[in-house]
């Protein structure tokens, strides 16, 4: 087969639909994401997180000392540096968080924390605080 009754005829241009730009052209090519979702599935079950630590006797008792110490000079508006677990809201586990700030109340009834910056962190997840 040579073609040779084809290779020179003109290009043919239609009369009743319009000439496809080059972006529309190339759209056809494009990658096409049959499970849409699947990948944002992938990157969250890839993330990792870490477990809440679990606190013996000794440790609870030292960070107790120290709320006590704070909460008696809570008026000098003391700076701690707290160590705290912040629960993941999709999966199990979670991330430790460090900060460093004015502590503005103890609040005992709430059992938590009251920093200067509006961060608000309760007893429980207090990891190490000094």
């Amino acid at each position: 087969m040579t073609y040779d009754d084809i290779i020179n005829l003109p290009h043919h241009v239609s009369r009743t639909h319009p000439h496809m730009s080059i972006h529309d052209r190339a759209a056809q090519f494009s990658p096409f994401a049959a499970l849409t979702g699947y990948d944002d599935s992938v990157k969250e079950t890839a993330r990792l997180t870490d477990e809440k630590p679990i606190l013996d006797d000794i440790e609870i008792e030292r960070i107790d000392r120290i709320l006590q110490y704070l909460y008696s000079i809570i008026d000098e508006k003391p700076r701690a540096t707290i160590q705290y677990f912040i629960s993941d809201d999709y999966k199990a586990g979670g991330k430790i968080v460090e900060v460093k700030e004015n502590i503005r109340k103890i609040d005992v009834n709430a059992s938590k924390l009251l920093l200067e910056n509006g961060t608000e962190i309760p007893f429980k997840d207090i990891i190490n605080i000094f």
